[in-house]
């Protein structure tokens, strides 16, 4: 799954997402929802926030801290059941690293310790999707996974 080539940041600490991130928290993915021209309000960010600190609602939280105390990056996961498997995958919803941190191994380090974390839970497998368009996440997605033939679809009730 890794590549040894790529770089790796080792100044850097991958962990759970504590109520003590809030404002850093908030930041990043007000620029996660910038990158992808989606509109983020107060409301949105709070939801997403009350959802990441609720041990009854699926959605948890990584988050990056450089060596000085700043955040920069994050990934939202949860669990995906998968009925024709009888198991349970994972599903990476958003990750998001700082502009200026990229290229540092951020972004792989997160999938790094998703994927630890599917194995500690049993799951079959951790997907996510991206844009098509997304050309340097799709560098490091084709990296460390296979991309599907599956096809996405959305219906707007």
């Amino acid at each position: 799954m890794t590549n040894a080539s790529a770089p790796k940041t080792t100044d850097i600490k991958v962990r759970r997402v504590s109520p003590e991130d809030a404002a850093a928290w908030r930041a990043l993915y007000r620029g996660y929802a910038k990158f992808y021209k989606r509109e983020m309000t107060d409301a949105i960010l709070d939801q997403n926030w009350a959802w990441l600190h609720d041990p009854a609602h699926p959605l948890e939280g990584l988050v990056v801290v450089a060596s000085d105390g700043e955040l920069i990056g994050l990934a939202n996961y949860r669990p995906q059941p998968k009925p024709l498997q009888g198991n349970y995958a994972g599903f990476l919803d958003d990750l998001f690293v700082n502009p200026g941190q990229r290229g540092r191994g951020v972004g792989r380090q997160l999938i790094e310790h998703l994927a630890t974390i599917a194995r500690e839970r049993g799951w079959s497998s951790v997907r996510w999707i991206t844009a098509a368009d997304n050309a340097t996440a799709r560098r490091l997605y084709d990296d460390v996974a296979v991309a599907t033939h599956w096809v996405t679809y959305e219906l707007n009730p």
